[in-house]
């Protein structure tokens, strides 16, 4: 996907805490977050988007740290989707 798809989606549909589901072309789906942090100008830039996968959750929510992100590159994207977690009652 380009940046500017990406960067929409982002601004769009999604705020500080919303997780996504984020599909690729040549490897399994993952689920993440977002995050923006001091250099997310410059990664945006070169189509570089930092991300906070499913498994580091619930640590995220409680250090912000930043860490625990990975970076990934736009262009293995393929779709993008809300992922809104079922509740269990």
């Amino acid at each position: 996907m380009h940046t500017e798809e990406i960067e929409k989606f982002i601004d769009s549909k999604t705020s500080a805490d919303t997780k996504v589901k984020i599909d690729f072309k040549k490897r399994d789906a993952i689920y993440g977050l977002f995050v923006k942090d001091k250099d997310y100008d410059d990664l945006k830039s070169k189509n570089l988007w930092r991300i906070v996968p499913k498994s580091q959750f619930e640590e995220y929510s409680r250090s912000n740290n930043m860490g625990l992100a990975k970076i990934f590159n736009g262009v293995d994207f393929s779709r993008l989707t809300v992922y809104k977690e079922k509740e269990v009652v």
